[in-house]
């Protein structure tokens, strides 16, 4: 009677730990937004215009953020061609006059 009572706590208890465990895997889940996923599966013409829109937003971002950091560099390397330093000064001063030729041309 008691090995009885043993095993069906045994049972009982690994009842309750296979529970909690499923538990947590479908918490995961939720999180994961696994159905968003699926659901975006079934409807192939959404996903594209996502990724069109995610795309463009994405290349939009890139340019402008190229754009600061390039006039950053430029604005730098002007004041640092105000320096006059000697070899740097020549070198930079060349970067400088590129850049703004170029410019030039492309208006």
């Amino acid at each position: 009677m008691q090995d009885e009572n043993k095993e069906a706590t045994m049972k009982q208890d690994l009842t309750e730990h296979n529970h909690h465990l499923l538990m947590k895997i479908a918490e995961q889940l939720e999180r994961s937004h696994i159905a968003e996923y699926t659901e975006l599966l079934h409807r192939p013409w959404r996903l594209i215009w996502l990724n069109i829109l995610s795309g463009s937003a994405r290349g939009v971002g890139i340019a402008i953020g190229f754009t600061f950091f390039a006039a950053t560099i430029i604005y730098l390397l002007q004041l640092l061609g105000a320096l006059n330093l000697p070899i740097i000064g020549d070198y930079i001063a060349d970067i400088v006059r590129i850049v703004q030729r170029q410019l030039e041309l492309n208006y």
